[in-house]
């Protein structure tokens, strides 16, 4: 296997088993009071006779002293069901031995660290021989002992904190090894940070590791177990009920719900790090929020965190606020579940530092007032001109009115500012205000300030405000949870006032690595779901010192704006009674609230409009445009915020989308030059089709002297078809059947099925493809590694200062178009549109700085291409392809950046080909049987047309992902498609490096709608290895490929692989076309099945 540099520091032994025991995850010391808790509370911990409840017996790692294994080395209580933290630093080698105690074959598998075949610890083909695969199973009563390094390379890079996040897991079946509770964290830090056999940090004085995860016992290898143990009448439990299947998704940290996380306790003072990670499915996404303190993160200031599954993030935290604090996620869905904890800052003996304040004493007076809200006050698809409430259009499901339909208006309440204490007079709105739209007023400070927020409650239920990154005391957070401290701000009745007192120190202020402003947000807190799906909700704007004049605004910026990306929904909403009533001229309790309509009341909005209705989104061209951006809702509020037509710069990185969650911000800056009328929209298809995008505008104002116009140096063409040809997902299977034949039922069968309706894994899909010359006669051959693009069209490329002229034909059988993301397209709007067999299309992109690199960018940026006509159904149909920008003489003359030796571009999008234009016809083509009685609604028939693919493949079937040891290599990854395409890229046995201002090391990258990453990796350990998203289910449907490094010494050696399987009479899998080097064993004598050998004889005869 790959050299590995001397390691001179200690060895690091640990001995684990795997052992099963029941869990609690909570024992009703709930978080609030509330009747709603108490409900919610009951829904996932209260046993029954067809509920399990909230014990179930489970899997966990735990670690002992010696190969006795008798034992047991104590571990903190707060790290739950997690296993013991492994820690090491750079120059370690790890030994873990384990033992398995448990009732079937597990694994550990190590994120973060080097490791060669033998020590993966993770089940696929790979082409290992037998001595290689012992690590791959390690059977009930058996023990095997893994070797991991911890090298150079991969060591935290100087930017880095000192220690980085990782974790282990078992990994036969990821998503159900972990989902039984086989998981545990692991610390790699710089040289010099542990301290002896203690393994202790010298440079903090406490760190904590928390796992957010919605744990979901369904998926639990000891469900039965769990239903035959704890259910009163376990025969009457349907598995299959959504109900049933609800209760056992536990919304935990470290396996603990509503706040029954124990000892989660610091001094006040302490250099506190917090290592987080998330796990498990798509509905995992978390927005981990501390209140009371703020934190650091890769050198930026917050006070919440975004995971996901298999992300991970170190934090640093100096905690200066004695008291008890929540620490929950933000996500609406997951606040009610229970997903939160308490953290304690205990005075100790810290010495509070003298009050720097120095800076103003800035007041604002605010009240809650019910409004009339209209989310399309013109009546109408500013797009498309259609009138709103127009049959057949996207908007009318949200806009007609009818006997059980609200429509576009609601009863809402907002906050409202006043011009003084006697609230008797609102303060008008400037012109530049307009566009705040639901948003409260703009509550701004520096650095040293203090903030004071007069508050009436002008509404007619209890309301607060509760800030994001300010420092504040017990009597003004706003939010009522057992804390030990009852004041009146919590909750301020109707009718009553309070005046909330923030203070911003200097640790709460941007760092200097952070922009001269941060964007935050308040809301009301009462019930932090209710009151913010009513409307109540703000932004705030933190500054560095001097960064604000007299007028509070922001020196050097022409203009700034606030926009809120929420899918409102109504059905949350305290006002949803009042709406029925007032609207539909009945009582909540007489009407039918199907699925219909409460789809119909979640309004996908930015600043409460939808449909292009926003108002006062104008800007200058040249203008210094700062752009505040804002997340809030639940798990379907996962965004790609794109701006159409200019590109945007945040943290010294080129963009033109910004992703955002609930309770995240984002701070990004803009000096348009592309005159116009714009979209501003989210990437997430189904969000765009709901009418979450809005319009900008820019004019030349003549208000400053323009930079002259660039002078191109050259121009690059590219001739590109549209033509439809039939698409297979997955044309060899013999991958995933090793892959998964340890399962009752392959995962597979209902994506490749043709049978009972199904259409199969082929397709009738448009491609892009690129043809050598204008003749379109001869297309461009794909060779060279240029084969695992697979469905995405030719990867287009540029320098900064040339002009890309794409020429297009359209071979397919409906009008098509091509759009690109970063360019300058001088036509505002559509790009045209080229119809069937007409003659061709030149687009003509212009690549100014702005499209190319920014300052603390790598190389390249990457961007993507595909067509507009409906952007939706043309992307699910299969028209869309890579394209990167690059700096000025980055690049050789084949495109390849001249400091790398191999480049990748990865789309991971789940297709949805029940939006594809040729649905109807891949059903009568493909499908076996009637096709006139096929129900396209069926919610088989849909899932099963959602085929989670990378590059348009399934389960290792994507082709040409082969390096060479010791090769620099780009990868660019791309995100796009709908709410359930959140991706966590996971490269097994190599790290990269990654851009976010400074340059970080990494093992996954997280991908959502309208995410381009680009990062940069030294090939180092050869071998076959996987590359897969982590999220659960996606593992399950098949979006995993290989990728091969290759030995230096074998690089004229290639075709060996081949004539072993001539010898064999094997035909050669899709999955190794491409392989690395493969030794054969000794002997493989036994094998009975040839298709079957390359696992069946190089693992346990026992299958797992």
């Amino acid at each position: 296997m790959g050299c590995v540099p001397p390691l001179t520091a200690v060895r690091r032994k640990q001995r684990f088993a795997a052992g099963c025991g029941c869990v609690r995850v909570g024992h009703g010391s709930f978080l609030n009071d509330t009747q709603l808790s108490t409900v919610k509370a009951s829904v996932f911990l209260q046993p029954g006779k067809d509920r399990i409840g909230g014990t179930y017996k489970k899997s966990v790692y735990k670690q002992y002293t010696d190969s006795t294994y008798t034992t047991e080395i104590p571990k903190p209580v707060w790290l739950g069901f997690l296993g013991p933290i492994i820690r090491a630093e750079v120059g370690d080698t790890i030994k873990v031995h384990l033992r398995n105690f448990a009732s079937r074959p597990y694994t550990i598998h190590p994120h973060g660290v080097f490791y060669e075949k033998d020590s993966e610890g993770s089940l696929y083909p790979d082409m290992s021989p037998q001595d290689q695969k012992k690590d791959d199973a390690v059977f009930p009563g058996g023990s095997y002992t893994y070797t991991w390094t911890v090298p150079e390379d991969h060591s935290p890079t100087a930017d880095d904190p000192n220690c980085l996040t990782w974790i282990y897991h078992s990994h036969i079946d990821a998503p159900k090894d972990i989902a039984s509770g086989l998981i545990g964290p692991l610390v790699t830090c710089k040289e010099g940070i542990l301290t002896g056999t203690s393994q202790r940090r010298q440079d903090v004085d406490v760190d904590f590791f928390l796992m957010f995860s919605v744990v979901d016992e369904n998926l639990s290898w000891y469900l039965d177990e769990n239903i035959a143990s704890f259910c009163t009448d376990p025969g009457s439990v349907d598995k299959e009920d959504e109900e049933f299947q609800e209760s056992n998704k536990m919304h935990a940290i470290n396996g603990y719900v509503f706040g029954n996380l124990p000892a989660l306790t610091m001094c006040a003072g302490d250099h506190v790090a917090w290592h987080l990670f998330g796990m498990g499915n798509e509905i995992d996404v978390h927005t981990a929020y501390f209140h009371g303190e703020t934190l650091s993160i890769r050198g930026h200031r917050t006070d919440v965190a975004s995971l996901f599954p298999a992300t991970f993030v170190t934090a640093d935290m100096i905690p200066g606020n004695p008291g008890r604090w929540l620490l929950s996620c933000q996500l609406n869905d997951h606040i009610q579940a229970g997903m939160a904890a308490i953290y304690e800052v205990r005075p100790c003996s810290w010495q509070a530092p003298e009050p720097t304040l120095q800076g103003r004493i800035r007041k604002y007076y605010i009240a809650a007032k019910e409004v009339q809200w209209d989310y399309g006050p013109s009546g109408r698809d500013r797009s498309s001109g259609k009138q709103l409430s127009e049959a057949g259009s996207p908007a009318e499901q949200f806009f007609k009115r009818s006997l059980y339909r609200i429509g576009g208006v609601y009863w809402k309440v907002k906050y409202v500012e006043y011009t003084d204490e006697s609230f008797r007079e609102e303060k008008q709105q400037s012109e530049e205000e307009k566009h705040l739209g639901i948003l409260g007023p703009v509550i701004k400070a520096e650095a040293g300030d203090t903030i004071m927020v007069t508050f009436a409650n002008k509404a007619s239920w209890p309301f607060s405000i509760q800030p994001h990154g300010v420092s504040y005391g017990k009597a003004w957070e706003g939010m009522r949870y057992h804390d030990g401290v009852s004041q009146n701000g919590v909750s301020v009745p109707p009718l009553h006032n309070f005046t909330y007192t923030w203070t911003v120190p200097k640790h709460a202020g941007p760092t200097s690595s952070d922009p001269p402003c941060l964007t935050w947000m308040y809301s009301s807190a009462v019930d932090p779901v209710r009151d913010t799906s009513s409307g109540l909700v703000g932004p705030l704007v933190i500054c560095k010192p001097g960064t604000l004049d007299d007028n509070n605004k922001q020196k050097g910026i022409d203009k700034e704006f606030y926009l809120l990306f929420s899918v409102f929904d109504e059905n949350l909403s305290w006002y949803l009674s009042a709406n029925i009533k007032y609207y539909l001229r009945m009582e909540e309790t007489s009407l039918k609230k199907d699925d219909g309509f409460e789809e119909s009341n979640r309004m996908h909005a930015i600043n409460g409009f939808m449909f292009g209705n926003l108002p006062g989104l104008d800007l200058c061209e040249g203008d210094n445009v700062s752009w505040h951006l804002l997340g809030l809702g639940s798990e379907a509020d996962v965004h790609g915020a794109v701006f159409q037509g200019n590109t945007l710069q945040m943290n010294g990185m080129r963009k033109d989308s910004a992703n955002l969650f609930p309770h995240t911000f984002a701070t990004a800056f803009m000096q348009p030059d592309n005159k116009g009328t714009f979209e501003i929209y989210c990437q997430t298809s189904n969000h765009y089709q709901a009418g979450m995008r809005e319009q900008y505008s820019v004019s030349n104002c003549n208000r400053r002297a323009l930079s002259p116009a660039l002078r191109y140096r050259a121009v690059r063409t590219y001739y590109v078809v549209a033509e439809e040809v039939e698409w297979d997902y997955m044309p060899d299977r013999s991958w995933e059947r090793e892959r998964h034949n340890h399962s009752a039922e392959s995962y597979a069968d209902i994506f490749l099925s043709n049978k009972d309706g199904l259409i199969g894994s082929r397709y009738k899909k448009a491609v892009y493809r690129e043809y050598t010359d204008g003749t379109f006669q001869t297309p461009k051959a794909r060779i060279n590694g240029d084969e695992h693009l697979g469905i995405l069209g030719p990867f287009l490329w540029a320098e900064v200062g040339e002009i890309l002229n794409v020429v297009f034909k359209n071979n397919a059988s409906r009008p098509y178009s091509i759009h690109a993301h970063g360019v300058l397209e001088r036509q505002t709007g559509q790009p045209q549109v080229a119809h069937p067999g007409k003659s061709q299309l030149t687009y003509q992109w212009e690549i100014p700085e702005r499209s190319g690199p920014g300052p603390d960018d790598s190389a390249c940026v990457p961007w993507v291409y595909y067509s507009m006509v409906d952007p939706v159904k043309d992307v699910y149909s299969g028209l869309i392809g890579p394209l990167k920008v690059c700096r000025k003489g980055a690049l050789r003359t084949d495109g390849i950046r001249k400091d790398v030796k191999r480049e990748f571009a990865l789309l991971f999008l789940v297709f949805d080909e029940n939006q594809s234009w040729y649905l109807e016809e891949n059903v009568q083509r493909y499908s076996n049987g009637s096709h006139k009685d096929i129900d396209l609604l069926d919610e088989k028939f849909v899932e099963s047309n959602k085929m989670h693919a990378i590059n348009g493949r399934l389960y290792a079937n994507l082709p040409g992902l082969t390096m060479f040891e010791g090769e620099w290599v780009n990868w660019y990854l791309l995100g796009m498609g709908q709410e359930i395409d959140v991706h966590t890229v996971h490269f097994h046995a190599e790290t990269f490096i990654y851009k976010r201002g400074k340059s970080y090391r990494a093992d996954v990258v997280d991908l959502f709608p309208g995410t381009f990453e680009m990062v940069e990796m030294l090939a180092g350990n050869p071998g076959t290895w996987l590359l897969h998203c982590h999220v659960s289910d996606h593992i399950h449907a098949g979006m995993e490929i290989l990728f091969q490094v290759l030995p230096r010494q074998v690089e004229a050696h290639r075709d060996h692989r081949l004539v072993f399987f001539s010898l064999l009479g094997l035909s050669l899998p899709v999955w190794l076309r491409e392989c690395s080097h493969y030794v054969p064993p000794a002997s493989h004598s036994g094998c009975t099945n040839k298709h079957s050998f390359l696992l069946a004889c190089f693992t346990p005869k026992e299958r797992v």
